[in-house]
C-alpha cells in the first residue's frame, strides 16, 4: 500500500467519525431546567422572598413509606387555608415531572400515591401561599 492509499484512509476514517459525531449530537435530548428558563430568572427575588418566608417558620417534614409520600406543613400553619402546587422535579429526565396541587388536610398534611410517580432521584419544588404570605420550600427525596 503506498502513502496515496495510506492518505486516502485516513480521511475517509475522519470523514466516517466527523459523521458518526455530528449524528449522536443530532439525537441527543436535552433537558432544559425550565422551558421559560428567562422568565423564572427574572422572577428569582421572588423565589428569594418565598424562601425567606418558609425559613422564619418550622421545617416541612417529607417522609415516605411502601406506598405514600407524606408531605406535613409547618405546624405554625395548621388549619390556616393554603394554596399551592408540588412539583417533582427529575433532574435526569424531564417526561418523569409531575406536578400536583397542594391539598392539605386540616392538619396540613398532604398524602401523594407514590404509583403516580416513577422511581428515581427528584428535587420536591414545594410552593404554597396563605392570604398574607407566599413560601417556598425544595428538598432533594428518592422515590423507591
Amino acid at each position: 500500500m503506498n502513502w496515496g492509499n495510506k492518505l486516502m484512509l485516513v480521511f475517509i476514517v475522519f470523514a466516517l467519525l466527523i459523521g458518526t459525531l455530528v449524528y449522536k449530537s443530532i439525537n441527543t435530548k436535552y433537558d432544559l431546567v425550565s422551558k421559560d428558563y428567562y422568565k423564572d430568572e427574572l422572577r428569582y427575588q421572588e423565589r428569594i422572598d418565598q424562601t425567606n418566608n418558609a425559613n422564619e417558620i418550622s421545617a416541612v417534614s417529607i417522609s415516605q413509606d411502601n406506598s405514600y409520600l407524606i408531605i406535613q406543613l409547618p405546624k405554625e400553619q395548621s388549619g390556616v387555608k393554603t394554596e399551592g402546587e408540588i412539583l417533582m422535579y427529575c433532574k435526569t429526565n424531564a417526561d418523569n415531572d409531575v406536578k400536583f396541587i397542594l391539598q392539605t388536610d386540616s392538619n396540613g398534611k398532604q398524602i401523594i400515591d407514590k404509583n403516580k410517580i416513577r422511581k428515581g432521584a427528584y428535587q420536591l419544588k414545594l410552593t404554597w401561599q396563605t392570604a398574607s404570605q407566599k413560601f417556598y420550600n425544595q428538598h432533594d427525596i428518592l422515590i423507591k
